[in-house]
């Protein structure tokens, strides 16, 4: 009886070490990719291994990022909002660098910084990859840094030509070849440039793509819902949202100008397969390892499609480097299916991220499930923190750091209803919004507020404004008052520029944009 007990004991004791042994972090995110962009959300795109880790994982239909670049950034390595965190500076927040490194995690970033000084200033240990916000794919630029030092873009890497999506990768498995040589559990945050602008694709990539997009944006769109409402993805309450006046429909343009809209959707598709494929070599690398079951992989984006018409050398083939080809609205419409809007604003379109979570070990949700409990990119902090066993600072070197804005995610994982936001605030420029619970105001280009029941409207097709002016009010003063606490410089309170308590009296709403003007050839 007394052998009984004490191999009962050892047993009890070996699986609560095991429950308590802390995951490796894989964290990646995506630049410009809209919310249908992978296969399983809805696209014709080849994305294969994002697919199998949503088959054998988790993803989320309602997580948000800010819609932009540098600020959702921000507010993934901090878990505060991005004025909160003194926006590019961090000067009032910690990374997630900072606080598992403190933790006994080895810290590594590939990719993309976009923010002020560089990762090895805030707690990563390993770098590489470009400080600015876009670059040539074949040819980068002056910003590439390895570990805090200049670096070169060379013309082969690896015994291959230079592209920045495939070097990403590159220096990311080196770093972790370096990490797991210690038991300590790693971190690694990935940043792709692509599918950002400019177009960039090798000639073959593309050409897999050839006669993919030649449907037209119209058609493309509608068999993206279809996908989305058979995967279950979009429940079918929720309606299409149909093509905005500034978007020509595709059979009003000439063939030519067809033919080069699909071209450069080719190209887009070929930056998504490729980023796939590196994902694909991550996850083959952990297998190889053994470190796949105890590493959480997190794969988002950091706004919705982009809009951007800014398109130089149109005659110039995108494996050029010297080109530089963009899509507009057209695509990006058809990239945010089935919401509205675009990168930069602050509806569906701009701030809904793809999430895929894939956690062997830990997650406890059936395989290929999806949830519609909201998150946001200010989570991930809160999430790292409670399943890294880590502690949120008050003040790290001279920052001295602001309360913690995000919850954990950690319940999603174990199958269970966490306590949501009672409140999601989002800003960028002059576009603005508020959730509370299923309510959310908006409004684009300081235009009149907008109000929308996503629990019955998450495509935001019925403005329920007029129905309900004292949400209205209610809901944009708490607006505001959040955006005053939270825009602060040096201890002063500043307001947002733009958004002044006078644009309560509302507005006409504005167009989302003028018609696009056809590019001279």
């Amino acid at each position: 009886m007394k052998t009984f007990s004490l191999l009962s004991l050892f047993l009890f004791c070996l699986l609560g070490a095991v429950s308590a042994k802390r995951p490796n972090v894989v964290l990646i995110m995506a630049d410009d990719l809209g919310f249908a962009d992978l296969g399983c959300y809805g696209s014709e795109i080849e994305t294969p291994n994002l697919d199998a880790l949503a088959a054998n994982g988790l993803r989320f239909s309602q997580f948000y990022n800010t819609a932009k670049c540098h600020s959702s950034r921000v507010s993934l390595l901090t878990g505060l909002y991005c004025n909160q965190a003194g926006s590019n500076s961090l000067s009032r927040g910690a990374t997630i660098a900072e606080v598992l490194g403190s933790a006994g995690y080895s810290t590594n970033m590939v990719g993309k910084w976009h923010l002020s000084k560089q990762p090895t200033d805030f707690g990563f240990d390993r770098y590489w990859g470009h400080l600015s916000g876009a670059t040539n794919f074949f040819t980068g630029d002056n910003s590439f840094r390895l570990n805090g030092e200049d670096w070169k873009v060379p013309a082969t890497l690896n015994g291959r030509p230079f592209y920045v999506t495939h070097a990403i990768m590159d220096y990311g498995l080196k770093f972790l070849d370096e990490a797991t040589r210690k038991d300590d559990p790693f971190l690694l945050y990935v940043a792709f440039n692509a599918p950002h602008y400019p177009l960039h694709a090798p000639e073959k990539d593309v050409e897999k793509y050839d006669g993919r997009y030649d449907l037209g944006w119209d058609k493309m769109r509608v068999e993206r819902y279809q996908r989305q409402l058979k995967s279950g993805l979009i429940p079918a309450k929720y309606k299409l949202s149909p093509r905005p006046a500034h978007i020509p429909a595709w059979d009003t343009l000439s063939k030519e100008e067809r033919q080069w809209e699909s071209d450069r959707m080719e190209v887009f598709a070929a930056m998504v397969d490729l980023l796939d494929e590196n994902v694909g070599r991550l996850v083959d690398y952990l297998k190889k390892k053994d470190l796949l079951d105890d590493t959480l992989i997190l794969f988002c984006a950091d706004n919705g499609a982009c809009p951007f018409e800014r398109t130089r050398g149109r005659e110039l083939k995108p494996w050029d480097p010297k080109s530089y080809w963009t899509y507009d609205a057209s695509w990006a419409h058809v990239g945010n299916t089935p919401f509205r809007l675009y990168k930069q604003n602050q509806h569906e379109g701009g701030i809904s991220s793809p999430l895929i979570v894939h956690w062997p070990e830990g997650l406890k949700t059936e395989p290929g499930s999806i949830t519609r409990q909201p998150g946001h990119l200010i989570d991930f902090m809160a999430t790292f923190v409670d399943l890294g066993k880590a502690k949120y600072p008050k003040q790290v070197g001279e920052r001295k750091v602001d309360p913690l804005q995000g919850k954990s995610l950690a319940p999603i994982f174990a199958g269970k209803t966490r306590d949501p936001h009672d409140t999601l605030y989002f800003n960028f420029g002059t576009d603005r919004a508020l959730r509370q619970g299923d309510w959310k105001l908006v409004s684009a280009k300081l235009g009149r507020w907008e109000l929308f029941d996503l629990g019955k409207d998450r495509t935001e097709t019925n403005d329920l404004s007029g129905k309900h002016p004292e949400r209205v009010k209610t809901m944009a003063k708490e607006w505001f008052r959040i955006a005053k606490e939270l825009c602060r410089e040096n201890g002063k309170r500043l307001t947002p520029p733009g958004n002044k308590l006078k644009e309560l009296n509302f507005r006409k709403s504005p167009g989302s944009g003028k018609k696009r003007k056809k590019e001279k050839k």
